[in-house]
C-alpha cells in the first residue's frame, strides 16, 4: 500500500507515518513528487490495520496497490523517474535516462585493450554518446571464448571516463564482481542470464549506483519488473530496464525485438525504459532502424554495441556498428526523436 499525504504536509507528520509502517514491521520508502509525499509501504500488507495510518494528522488517503511490483509501479508514483547514470561521482552535472533527452549509450561488447577502449571513447563522445558500454567481465556460452581482462579492464573504462567525462556501463555477473565494479564503474549492467539471480539483485540493491537491468530472453513484463522491485526493495530506487529481445521461434534475428513493451511498461511502471537493438537483433544492418522504431515507440535511452573493427572483435562483432555508421545513425535517431518531441 501507499499513504498519501495532503499537500502541505510536514516532516514531523511524513516522519510520524514513517515509524507507525515501522512498528508494523514493514518498510517504508518515502517519495517526493512534484505536488505530494507519498510513503510507500513495503511487504506483506496484506493483515495490517491500515485505519492506523488513515487517520494520522496530514494523510490524505492510504491505497492498497494491486501489481505484485510495489515500488517499481505507476500507482506508487505517478511522474516518471529520471535515472542520473553517474550518482555521487565527480562534480558536474551527471548525465540522465529519463525525461525529455533520450539517452544513448554505446561501445564494444568487451574491453580488449587500453587503445581499443580510448579510441572508441572518445568517437562516442565526438558522436553524441552519454555513456560508455564495455564488458570487462564476459558471460559467454562457450568456456573456451574470451571472457574479458576483469579488473584490468575496468580500469581502462575508468581512464577513458576521466578522458571524455562519460558513463561507463559495465556488467557485472556475480555477487564477488559487485566492490571492483563500484569502483570503477558508474552503471551496474545485470544481463539477462541474470534477471532473476535474486542473490546479485539484492547485493546491487544495496549499492546506489544506477543499475541497468536487463530482460531475460524468456521472461514476462510482470517477471521483469518483479527483478526491478527485488533491486528497488532493498532501497536502490536508480533502476532503468532495458529490452533487449526475447527468444522466439524465429531465426532470421538472433532474439525478436518486442518494442510493444515500452509504451506498456511506461502505463505500468515510472521507470526509464532502454532498448538494446543490438542484442534484439543481432543484426549491424537492422540496428539503425530498430533505434529509430524504439525512439519513436517512447524509448528513454539506446544502448548500441560499436566496434572500430567489428570483423575482428573478440565478442560480438557481427551486431556491431563501426563508428561511422553509429555517428550516421545518431543523426537519423536525432530527426525521428524531434518528431516525436524529444531530444537526442
Amino acid at each position: 500500500m501507499i499513504v498519501v499525504m495532503k499537500l502541505g504536509s510536514t516532516a514531523q507528520q511524513v516522519e510520524h507515518v514513517v515509524n507507525l509502517v515501522r512498528e508494523m514491521g514493514l518498510k517504508d520508502h518515502v517519495i517526493v513528487g512534484e505536488e505530494r509525499t507519498v510513503v510507500a509501504v513495503i511487504g506483506n500488507d496484506r493483515f495490517k490495520d491500515r485505519s492506523v495510518l488513515e487517520t494520522c494528522e496530514g494523510v490524505d488517503k492510504v491505497v492498497p496497490i494491486l501489481a505484485p511490483y510495489k515500488m517499481a509501479s505507476r500507482e506508487v508514483k505517478k511522474e516518471r523517474s529520471i535515472v542520473p547514470l553517474m550518482n555521487g561521482r565527480g562534480n558536474g552535472r551527471s548525465p540522465t535516462i529519463g525525461g525529455q533527452k533520450v539517452g544513448v549509450i554505446a561501445g564494444p561488447c568487451s574491453v580488449e585493450s587500453k587503445a581499443q577502449i580510448l579510441e572508441i571513447a572518445h568517437m562516442m563522445k565526438a558522436a553524441g554518446a552519454v555513456g560508455l558500454r564495455g564488458g570487462a567481465f564476459k558471460p559467454r556460452t562457450n568456456p573456451y571464448a574470451f571472457q574479458g581482462l576483469a579488473e584490468e579492464g575496468l580500469k581502462y573504462l575508468a581512464e577513458a571516463r576521466e578522458q571524455t567525462g562519460l558513463a561507463i556501463v559495465t556488467e557485472v555477473m556475480s555477487i564477488d564482481q559487485i566492490d571492483a565494479c563500484c569502483e570503477y564503474a558508474d552503471v551496474l549492467q545485470i544481463g539477462a542470464r541474470n534477471m532473476q539471480n535474486f542473490n546479485l539483485l539484492n547485493k546491487v540493491g544495496e549499492t546506489r549506483k544506477a543499475v541497468l537491468l536487463k530482460r531475460g530472453m524468456s521472461a514476462t513484463l510482470e517477471e521483469f519488473l518483479l527483478a526491478a522491485e527485488y533491486i528497488m526493495a532493498r532501497g536502490n530506487t536508480n533502476v532503468i530496464l532495458c529490452e533487449r529481445g526475447i527468444r522466439t521461434f524465429e531465426d532470421y534475428v538472433r532474439n525478436t525485438l518486442p518494442l510493444a513493451i515500452v509504451p506498456e511498461l511506461h502505463r505500468v511502471s515510472h521507470l526509464p525504459v532502454v532498448v538494446d537493438p543490438s542484442h534484439g537483433t543481432g543484426k549491424s544492418y537492422l540496428v539503425e532502424s530498430m533505434c529509430k522504431a524504439a525512439v519513436a515507440a517512447g524509448a528513454d535511452g539506446l544502448i548500441v554495441e560499436v566496434h572500430a573493427d567489428p570483423e575482428h572483435a573478440l565478442t560480438d562483432g557481427a551486431q556491431s556498428m563501426t563508428p561511422q555508421g553509429f555517428a550516421e545513425m545518431m543523426a537519423s535517431v536525432k530527426r525521428v526523436a524531434s518528431a516525436v518531441d524529444r531530444e537526442l
